[in-house]
């Protein structure tokens, strides 16, 4: 998931970036509304972390701008505590609110939360680039998974053999099909390859992964993803 820190303070951005990248979050940065408008033209982002006193053009200014046409996450980021700064925010459209100095460990618990909905009821475009299977929404172009609105890592031939899976739901899947489609490349007794990596992908998305929910194992065939 992408997160686009606007700020005219330079090393606020940067500090913000390091605590989300540290998240595994991708970090993009603008230091006035005007370079953000002109960010999400050429970049795919999931929620922005708005600063309100801007030059050019401010932060509220801004969100009416991008409130026209998209429906991203808005983390309002100001100086002023005020009441009537937060009610204005919220009433023109921000999804919630900070005030600075903020404590790091806050911040990031705001942004995992305001993702989480965003993934979970219903407020990412439906797209069809976009898998799903019970708790588990594979995302083809943006390469992310959430399990039960968490944020899972894999690694790149864990995500095309969950992508092949997820795509063909309730196929089963013999490894020999599994190994030269992930890898394309002929298969030569690929049991104990295929069988590793399923493994962990099973550590991975499964709450008991002796007990799988998803990631099924039909003896002496293959594997196939469970659609719920």
């Amino acid at each position: 998931m992408t997160v686009l820190v606007v700020d005219d303070d330079k090393e606020i951005c940067d500090s913000i970036g390091i605590y989300l990248k540290n998240e595994g979050l991708t970090v993009l940065s603008a230091y006035d509304g005007v370079q953000a408008l002109e960010m999400l033209e050429e970049n795919t982002v999931h929620l922005i972390l708005l600063d309100i006193m801007m030059p050019r053009l401010d932060g509220i200014g801004a969100m009416v701008k991008i409130r026209q046409d998209r429906n991203i996450p808005i983390i309002l980021i100001s100086a002023k505590s005020e009441d009537t700064d937060k009610i204005l925010g919220l009433n023109m459209g921000a999804d919630d609110y900070i005030t600075k100095p903020f404590n790091p460990l806050e911040l990031i618990a705001r942004v995992r939360s305001v993702l989480r909905r965003y993934v979970t009821l219903g407020d990412m475009p439906k797209q069809e680039n976009v898998l799903k299977t019970g708790g588990l929404i594979l995302n083809t172009v943006d390469k992310t998974l959430t399990v039960d609105g968490e944020y899972v890592k894999l690694t790149p031939i864990e995500f095309r053999i969950l992508e092949l899976l997820m795509e063909n739901q309730n196929r089963v899947f013999p490894i020999d099909e599994i190994y030269e489609r992930v890898w394309n490349e002929p298969s030569f007794a690929p049991e104990n390859t295929v069988a590793v990596h399923i493994r962990r992908i099973r550590e991975k998305i499964e709450i008991n992964p002796k007990e799988p929910k998803y990631l099924k194992v039909v003896w002496g065939i293959g594997y196939k993803i469970e659609k719920i």
